[in-house]
């Protein structure tokens, strides 16, 4: 900001826009003495307050969920599914975050889905440029996959995908990009892609004669899934999310 002016924001609107409730809502839970600035309650739930730095703000002795921009990285569980509600009122993601991550506004939203039966990092993002970055088609960032199939490999998976003519069935005039498989079991591989169809993977196997049992997702560019817990979620640091521009 010119002058170094901090921005500002009525404390009610921020947390209406961080999913603790409605404005009316919120400007009850600032009455209440419930949110503290810089060691300070607030009354005033109009008032506009300076953007709040990390841990400078409190909501009933704990600190405030991030500020937007958000992004995370979710280890995602076979059986859920990747959408704000599951339209046969199953599981989805979000159950597995803070309920008011789910009303967050700007909304979050995922940069790169996974089918239910499916594994491994899910990105979730409120930053609409890094979501086009990281799912754009003309980008190509890479995503690794870890696939188990129920057929032994046949032994020339690795030329045919690699060879950019490989064609899905129902896409004829679309022939994939070359994918690089790397064997290593009997039943076993990985799988880089730089694009993103539909089912892609399963359906790659498919075209060879062979059913994929199992599929998890590592990476998607620079950024690994590490160690983070099957149905666990961490924020990113900025020098995280710029891995998620490192294309090879």
């Amino acid at each position: 900001m010119a002058g170094g002016v901090k921005p500002t924001i009525r404390p009610e609107r921020l947390l209406a826009n961080l999913g603790y409730g409605s404005r009316k809502e919120a400007a009850r839970l600032i009455r209440s003495g419930a949110v503290c600035l810089g060691g300070q309650p607030l009354t005033d739930p109009a008032k506009p307050i300076p953007r709040p730095a990390p841990g400078e703000m409190m909501v009933n002795g704990e600190p405030l969920d991030p500020l937007p921009p958000l992004t995370l990285i979710l280890h995602k569980p076979a059986g859920y599914v990747c959408s704000h509600r599951d339209p046969e009122g199953g599981p989805d993601i979000f159950d597995l975050l803070p309920p008011r991550f789910r009303l967050r506004d700007p909304r979050i939203s995922m940069a790169g889905r996974l089918d239910k039966e499916s594994t491994g990092m899910v990105v979730l993002t409120d930053d609409g440029q890094l979501l086009h970055r990281v799912t754009s088609p003309r980008r190509h960032l890479p995503k690794l996959y870890l696939v188990e199939v129920d057929r032994p490999l046949r032994g020339d998976e690795v030329e045919i995908f690699a060879s950019g003519t490989l064609v899905l069935r129902g896409e004829e005039d679309k022939p994939l990009k070359p994918a690089e498989l790397r064997p290593t079991g009997e039943r076993s591989a990985t799988v880089e892609l730089r694009e993103g169809r539909y089912h892609q993977v399963r359906r790659m196997f498919a075209a060879l004669g062979n059913h994929v049992t199992k599929l998890h997702r590592q990476s998607i560019g620079a950024l690994d899934l590490g160690s983070l817990e099957e149905g666990q979620w961490r924020l990113l640091e900025d020098a995280e999310r710029a891995l998620l521009d490192t294309e090879s």
